[in-house]
């Protein structure tokens, strides 16, 4: 994968003295390494677009070169075990959504980290939900929510193939919930991000799929794909007349993604806050918001703590789900 590295801009710091030694050394950019932001996954998916546009500002608030490099595979599990093996000085972070955070330690046996005690957490970034979406072509002009997505599976046996980003994602839960608690044949079919599953889903390859906001709202805009359900605690402001998951009576699935940044465990304290203030200063600029809007998430910035409760939050509802499915670790 190609890396990529941003120019820096004259935006002053504070007191070098302030700052811990992997900061000071950044101030002279031509002998400081560059600083790495792992992300896993492709070029071009949702993650690593937030991870670009967070590392360019970066750039220039810390006089370095910042370079995104992509470690895509195992849902994020390689770019983790990646930051784990890293110095915690500073100059490797790891930029991840909530699934390689929370879901892949409770579902695989050994996935090599442990997000609670191998990552210190940085600063939250985003916040997004993940939409379910069908081909109108496929499953016809009246599938309108999951109530008449679920007949049309009842009356189409074997076609409930329901495409989501990764094996073992929330999305893939999702699905299998819909399929024990509502006693609907589903099938979740992974794939490796939410772009090829919207590819498929557009040409008809699989009636419904699950992916971002942001990913499935250009397609839906042009009728290509119906948006028939939100995984969030509410509605969406720019869907307004899409129901949630626990609305449309899957109870209990609340669940929230988001993306943030996280260093190396034992990563000293005033470089962590140095990162977290940058970075919330970031997330809190219009002009991000701006930038981020066609990816349909919300900018949230966070301390450290507040980041590191909310995975905490995540892997207890996370446990539920898979409680609920009766999930077997194999």
């Amino acid at each position: 994968m190609k890396r990529r590295a941003f120019s820096l801009s004259t935006l002053g710091l504070a007191a070098a003295g302030l700052l811990g030694p992997a900061l000071v050394h950044a101030q002279d950019p031509t002998s400081a390494p560059p600083i790495r932001i792992l992300v896993g996954f492709p070029a071009g998916g949702s993650t690593d677009a937030l991870a670009r546009h967070i590392a360019h500002d970066m750039s220039s608030a810390l006089k370095r070169n910042v370079v995104v490099e992509n470690k895509p595979g195992a849902g994020g599990q390689l770019a983790a075990n990646a930051l784990k093996a890293a110095a915690p000085d500073g100059n490797t972070l790891f930029f991840s959504n909530s699934h390689a955070l929370a879901m892949i330690p409770l579902t695989v046996r050994n996935p090599g980290y442990d997000t609670l005690k191998d990552f210190a957490p940085v600063a939250l970034a985003t916040l997004s939900a993940d939409v379910m979406a069908v081909n109108p072509k496929v499953v016809g002009p009246n599938v309108h929510n999951l109530s008449s997505f679920l007949q049309w599976v009842a009356a189409n046996p074997g076609k409930g193939n329901v495409g989501v980003p990764a094996p073992l994602s929330d999305p893939d839960f999702g699905v299998r919930l819909l399929a024990t608690e509502l006693k609907t044949p589903l099938t979740p079919a992974p794939y490796r991000g939410d772009g090829p599953v919207a590819q498929d889903l557009v040409a008809g390859h699989i009636p419904a799929g699950i992916g971002s906001v942001g990913v499935m709202m250009q397609y839906h805009k042009l009728g290509q794909v119906r948006i028939i359900a939100v995984e969030s605690p509410r509605r969406l402001a720019e869907l307004p007349d899409v129901g949630t998951y626990v609305e449309q009576g899957l109870k209990g699935y609340l669940t929230t993604g988001y993306t943030g940044m996280l260093a190396p465990a034992g990563t000293p304290k005033d470089i962590i806050a140095r990162y977290n203030s940058v970075i919330s200063t970031i997330v809190k600029a219009p002009q991000f918001a701006t930038r981020v809007e066609s990816l349909g998430v919300t900018p949230t910035a966070s301390t450290p703590e507040e980041f590191g409760t909310r995975i905490q939050d995540t892997q207890k509802a996370f446990r539920d789900v898979l409680q609920r499915v009766n999930f077997k670790m194999e």
